[in-house]
């Protein structure tokens, strides 16, 4: 008897699971997953996208030659207003277009005019001088510079300004448009090359600007072997800003060390500093002559 009673239930229990299994796939709601890090604190960003194509710019010098007709090559720039005047069609407003789409227009226009049938156009650029990044500020070589291709990023920029001038701070602001929207971001030039994590190389687009302010500085005088103006260093103690200055003279004493700084009233105000203690941007330090 319990034999007759165990393979009913046995066949009954597992038709139950196959069912309530093949259910839970079949149904998205009924499936449970754990989510990733990211999909917990909605951190996930898009990867960072560069058009596909060059845009032609006004300024920019190009070649344009028609498949098995030589006579219709012509070199010319594109013009303030973002046309060319090229023969048998007359002007062609190609500015702002991708290269591609700008090979079509001519070729609609040749061949809708009845000048050449299924024309081949072909555009190739001769000299950048439209789609442009500018760098400013404590660059070894500022100035503007041409955006070759479509997948410049910030540190190509940076390589063709000289890099960074020793003057320089460690950080640069980039400014410009995505999306229609106005731009601007704080980036840390250090963190770029010595960080672990992802780099910060944004790619760049024209009209874009880059700027490095000068680097903050730090005054030393009194009794200092080398009294002047110092750049501040990335978290520069006390110590290490009377290292800057040569060290004491044989009259000074650290005893009589004090730091001058412009509190958020504005007013300037005397501290008494610790060896380890930070430095700030603009601080004087002043080492006084020992009595004794």
């Amino acid at each position: 008897m319990p034999y007759r009673c165990i393979l009913p239930c046995s066949f009954a229990l597992l038709v139950l699971l196959g069912v309530t299994g093949a259910h839970a796939q079949s149904n998205p709601a009924a499936r449970t997953t754990t989510p990733t890090a990211g999909e917990k604190s909605g951190t996930n960003k898009a990867p960072e996208k560069a058009p596909s194509e060059y845009t032609l710019g006004s300024g920019d010098s190009i070649r344009i030659q028609v498949f098995q007709n030589p006579d219709l090559s012509l070199e010319t720039r594109v013009s303030e207003s973002g046309t060319i005047t090229y023969p048998l069609i007359g002007s062609v407003a190609i500015g702002g277009l991708a290269v591609s789409k700008a090979e079509s227009r001519i070729a609609k226009m040749l061949d809708d005019g009845g000048f050449v049938i299924k024309p081949q156009v072909t555009i190739n650029i001769l000299h950048v001088v439209g789609n442009a990044v500018s760098a400013l500020g404590q660059f070894n070589k500022p100035g503007r510079f041409p955006l070759d291709t479509t997948q410049t990023r910030l540190s190509d920029v940076m390589a063709q300004a000289g890099g960074v001038a020793q003057s320089g701070a460690e950080t640069l602001i980039l400014v410009g448009q995505r999306d229609g929207k106005p731009l601007r971001r704080e980036i840390d030039v250090t963190a770029m090359f010595m960080s672990t994590q992802e780099v910060d190389d944004p790619l760049m687009l024209p009209g874009d600007v880059i700027y490095v302010h000068r680097a903050p500085q730090v005054y030393i005088y009194g009794e200092v072997q080398r009294p002047g103006v110092f750049r501040l260093e990335r978290n520069m103690t006390v110590m290490q800003a009377l290292a800057e200055g040569g060290g004491l003279t044989a009259r000074g004493t650290q005893r009589h060390v004090r730091v001058h700084r412009r509190g958020a009233d504005g007013q300037i105000h005397e501290i008494e500093p610790k060896l380890d203690d930070l430095v700030q941007p603009d601080d004087v330090v002043y080492v006084r002559e020992s009595i004794f």
